[in-house]
């Protein structure tokens, strides 16, 4: 793969917006409401309609917009017209996944059994969702049997994806230098890492990672949980 491909989607965009041009005519095509041809993305911000075409072409690469076809009432070739994608662009640095937090807790709260109490609903939907997670990423990459240290470079590509910040500081442990769910986990660290570490066991256990398990130890400004080798393995 190649760095741009490495690219995290929402930076990608933010860097196609950062030019003038492009990011007055993605202003218009959202206030039209509407699909807009190159004719009228150019006279919008004032410049040719090639040069137009070129940025809007980028925009699309980049994701920010969608292109499709204007014919309404058109005769012959229907030109080329854009409306903005459906993609979120958010940049955090260091990545939060509050919209993670927020769907377990919501989905927490419309499931929670009559004997549930509202932390055990929310531990038990995020380590369904975590499982789905590993679930997804197994049948993708395909990985095959899973020993310690295999177990814990799949879990890294990951969890890396999701902001977790993986750092391997031994063969056999997998430290999470980044909280995703932070600041929310300062205000309610009991609840919040109880479901982070929900979430991670789930994915090992989706990932069918039995070799490692997920482990609450807490440290200041990095994630609550780390990943080391099972009694088991």
């Amino acid at each position: 793969m190649t760095d741009v491909e490495h690219e995290d989607p929402a930076i990608r965009a933010v860097a196609a917006l950062d030019e003038p041009s492009r990011r007055g005519m993605y202003a218009f095509i959202r206030d039209a409401r509407r699909p807009v041809t190159r004719d009228e993305a150019a006279a919008a911000v004032g410049i040719s309609r090639k040069l137009a075409a070129f940025h809007l072409d980028k925009l699309v690469e980049a994701g920010v917009l969608v292109a499709s076809s204007a014919r309404a009432g058109r005769v012959g070739r229907a030109p080329k017209a854009y409306q903005p994608s459906d993609v979120d662009i958010r940049v955090s640095i260091p990545v939060r996944q509050h919209d993670i937090l927020a769907g377990i807790l919501v989905e927490a709260v419309l499931t929670e059994g009559s004997a549930e109490r509202a932390t055990e609903a929310s531990v038990r939907v995020a380590r369904d969702h975590g499982e789905t997670v590993g679930t997804e990423e197994r049948v993708r990459t395909r990985p095959g049997r899973l020993g310690v240290e295999r177990a814990l470079t799949v879990a890294a590509g990951l969890l890396a994806r999701h902001g977790f910040e993986p750092s391997r500081v031994t063969p056999s442990c997998l430290r999470l230098r980044n909280c995703p769910f932070h600041p929310l986990a300062a205000k309610a660290p009991e609840l919040v890492c109880a479901i982070n570490h929900a979430f991670l066991s789930g994915i090992l256990t989706g990932l069918n990672a039995t070799a490692v398990r997920a482990v609450l130890e807490p440290r200041a400004e990095e994630c609550c949980v780390e990943l080391r080798r099972s009694a088991a393995a």
